[in-house]
């Protein structure tokens, strides 16, 4: 059988086959296969557990695939467009065009010819002329215990005939660039180019009956017993939380059935005759039956227990029941990636919180999917359109999630969902991100999107799936525990004499990020205070008689920065709304023009002395006299947004002065360096400031005339633009003829390391960047400022391009 393409001997070199069947495989193999195609070998190879018979492509026919059609530099040129990977519409445009590009390629024809003999073989085994088989995705850096890439690529049921394999295997290489899998990767560290991909092509199985299982408790860490998930039909169903699967535990030790947790199935995903899938009702007899009979639990969890001695570790598993003969097969096992990456560690939360959980409300159940708590208002989100909406510290609520939706939770307290079981992707990447998530209420009770309000209140529990009304401060008992863990391990940080900001919008998150090694807040915007909770324009509230819910909302937020981060600077920008965003406040129809471009019209300075808006531009200064001053906060300090002229900056620094704030020793007035105009005239800007914070992103756009986010010209939006530096190298110049400061707030030190070494090189002052860049961005200044240093001690220097940004 293996003599077209590679032998089946001791020494042969797998490594320049480009395919190889599963007995040919171990899982030492994941650099040659991936972790699916190597795991499937090994239970093929090493055990007698039965897994539906097949063959992957290997990552030398990938990298072939590529280096042959001279893909390669083609991808490298396109990836280094994604300057922003939080940029959801960037992003995106680079992914399409990654995938078209690999699409349009024709794959070699020695690797077409070495597929389509491969399938006739696998059609000889199985007695069949063209058997319908599954093709699936598995990447060289997945499924290893350290990095769940947890389906970020794709897989195809129902395959039928050489020819759609071959184009199957073309389209799994393409689903290594999905927005998603990409997003993942940037935030994981991973090199997009040295990832490979391999094709995993085993028969199908038609499965009435499909699930997971686990050899320990993905919820606490329990390693005594065997959870299996189970439902009716394919089990596309189950990992993709559409249904809410029955649950069956069997003690390890005795293997018995210890307990069983039917949920009502209503529908399931078939396979047609032709062999597309459709979506069915499940019987009304069988929607409240058990999916599994005892028999076939015990048969699957001694499975389980064989996978799981043989790797020697806590295994994650799939499988499913053919419909044709009722036969169980393994259709694909991984290590388990939290709990053996946490070494099996012992939570003790249910006892540090029982207390404080006594007699709280609780308004909803379901499936605890990965542990910990969490506080804030519920984000009810039911159509995924609206995710852009959800804010940084807020609960999430919504029917399920899918991988598009990762950037949203990543800035979750918790999650809740309707439906999924403990392997749906909510509970997959909530684990992976260590974020709270319960899944399944519909199931237990209740759908949480139709208990839970927006706004409201709620403290999530999913160590033990449950949500209660208000906030518990469930983790004040985990807090008290935690300095005695801490001492063990001390992240330290070098000091670095160019300082290093945060930016933040979200008052409730300073305390989370306070203990950041930074050294101050760069950038707080004042934005979040008024969509979150003010609400309402503030002309409106003046009309209507209550300016003091501005000043108040306005001064508590800011008093929350500036008491977490004390004695640190934390540097407020005003208002920066545009009239379409101020028009969406409550009342602000009435007073909000209809501009032809926002972008550049009646934002920042400009409204601040004008006489239509200066009263509500009085309410924020009037709220930062209110913190300085009542609370005692003078670490707090402000920023000028979008200031075009000298005379602007002069008129808006008289109204603060007007209203009490005067610059001084102790309080400093900045000045948003984002127009062309603010560097050219920087010298005659330095009266009236004491600081520039330079915005990176307007900045480049209006120097370039260039929409970054318009995908037809985006590809020319880039900081490092000699242009840009030569701004930037300017502007540091003249501040600091007059003593005047010069930071930078934007991802871009952090992206480009060459950019902060050009930054630091420059001279200036800080750098201000968001809360998961501090650390990173800490010891890479460190690092540039130390080569400097020992350059002008060896006398090598290293500004070779002093000449090229004179200007």
């Amino acid at each position: 059988m293996f003599s077209s393409f590679a032998e089946k001997e001791p020494n042969m070199d797998k490594s320049n086959a480009y395919l190889l069947w599963f007995e040919q495989l171990e899982r030492k193999d994941v650099d040659i296969v991936g972790g699916k195609s190597s795991s499937l070998g090994e239970m093929t190879s090493k055990t007698d557990v039965p897994v539906p018979y097949g063959f992957a492509t290997t990552a030398h026919a990938y990298r072939y695939f590529i280096d042959q059609t001279g893909l390669r530099e083609k991808m490298r040129s396109i990836l280094a467009e994604l300057t922003d990977v939080e940029n959801s519409e960037l992003l995106s445009s680079v992914c399409v065009r990654l995938r078209g590009a690999i699409m349009e390629q024709e794959m070699p024809q020695d690797l077409q010819d070495a597929i389509r003999r491969a399938y006739e073989e696998l059609a000889h085994k199985m007695n069949e002329d063209e058997p319908y088989v599954a093709v699936r995705s598995s990447a060289t850096a997945e499924d290893l215990p350290d990095a769940s890439f947890a389906g970020q690529q794709d897989t195809y049921l129902n395959v039928h005939g050489a020819d759609q394999v071959i184009r199957k295997v073309k389209e799994c290489y393409a689903s290594c660039f999905t927005d998603r899998a990409v997003y993942y990767r940037e935030k994981q560290g991973y090199d997009h180019l040295s990832l490979a991909l391999s094709a995993v092509v085993q028969m199908m199985v038609f499965s009435k009956a499909a699930g997971v299982m686990f050899t320990v408790n993905v919820a606490n860490g329990d390693d005594k017993n065997i959870m299996i998930e189970g439902a009716y039909g394919l089990g596309e169903y189950v990992v993709g939380g559409i249904v809410t699967p029955d649950s069956y535990v069997v003690s390890k030790d005795e293997m018995k059935l210890i307990s069983v947790s039917v949920n009502e199935q209503d529908k399931m995903l078939i396979r047609k005759p032709g062999g597309d899938t459709m979506e069915v009702p499940v019987p009304e007899a069988d929607r409240r039956k058990q999916t599994l009979t005892n028999a076939q639990i015990l048969e699957l969890a001694g499975y389980a227990k064989k996978i799981e001695a043989h790797y020697g570790c806590y295994m994650d598993m799939e499988w499913g029941i053919d419909e044709r003969d009722g036969k169980i097969w393994i259709l694909q096992a991984r290590p388990e990636t939290v709990w053996s990456r946490r070494n099996k560690e012992k939570k003790n939360e249910e006892e540090q919180t029982a207390g404080s959980m006594e007699g709280a409300k609780v308004l909803l159940k379901g499936l605890p999917a990965s542990p910990g708590q969490g506080y804030g208002k519920a984000h009810v989100i039911r159509d995924p359109k609206d995710i852009d909406e959800f804010k940084d510290g807020e609960i999430l609520v919504t029917e399920m999630t899918a991988p598009d939706w990762v950037p949203a939770m990543k800035k979750a307290q918790a999650i809740v969902t309707d439906s999924g079981g403990m392997t749906c992707h909510a509970s997959i990447v909530s684990r992976e991100l260590g974020i709270p998530c319960i899944v399944g209420t519909k199931s237990r009770g209740e759908a949480a999107t139709e208990v839970l309000k927006g706004g409201e209140e709620i403290t999530v529990d999913a160590s033990n799936g449950v949500v209660f009304a208000g906030n518990l401060q469930v983790k004040k008992a985990e807090a008290a525990a935690a300095p005695a863990q801490a001492a063990a391990v001390v992240e330290t940080f070098p000091v670095t004499g160019t300082k290093i900001y945060m930016n933040l919008g979200d008052p409730s998150l300073a305390d989370k990020y306070a203990s950041l090694p930074c050294d101050g807040i760069g950038l707080m915007r004042e934005e979040f205070i008024w969509t979150t909770y003010i609400h309402e324009h503030p002309l409106y509230l003046l009309k209507t008689g209550h300016p003091e819910k501005v000043v108040e909302a306005l001064a508590e937020g800011f008093r929350k920065v500036a008491q977490a981060m004390a004695p640190r600077p934390v540097t407020l920008r005003f208002s920066d709304f545009k009239s379409s965003e101020y028009r969406d406040l409550k009342g602000g129809e009435e007073f909000e023009p209809h501009e032809p471009s926002a972008l550049l019209g009646w934002r920042g300075a400009s409204r601040y002395y004008d006489p239509k808006y200066t009263a509500a531009f009085r309410l924020e200064v009037q709220a930062v006299r209110k913190v300085r001053e009542e609370y005692g906060l003078k670490n707090l300090n402000v920023m000028i947004p979008f200031c075009r002229t000298v005379d602007e900056c002069a008129k808006v620094v008289s109204i603060m002065e007007e209203e009490g704030l005067h610059r001084g020793p102790d309080f400093k007035v900045w000045l948003m360096a984002e127009i062309p105009a603010n560097i050219i005239l920087a010298d005659k800007f330095n009266q009236y400031v004491d600081g520039y914070s330079i915005g990176s992103n307007d900045l480049t756009m209006l120097t370039l005339g260039c929409d970054r986010d318009n995908d037809v010209i985006s590809h020319l939006f880039d900081e490092r633009n000699l242009a840009v530096r030569r701004a930037v190298r300017h502007l540091i110049e003249v501040a600091h003829r007059d003593g005047k400061t010069v930071s930078l707030c934007g991802q871009a030190a952090s992206v480009y390391p060459e950019f902060a070494e050009f930054l630091v090189e420059s001279g200036i002052d800080s750098m201000s960047v968001n809360p998961d860049a501090v650390k990173f961005t800490k010891k890479m200044v460190a690092q540039v400022e130390q080569r400097i240093i020992l350059d002008k001690l060896t006398g090598r220097g290293r500004n070779k391009n002093d000449e090229e940004l004179a200007w």
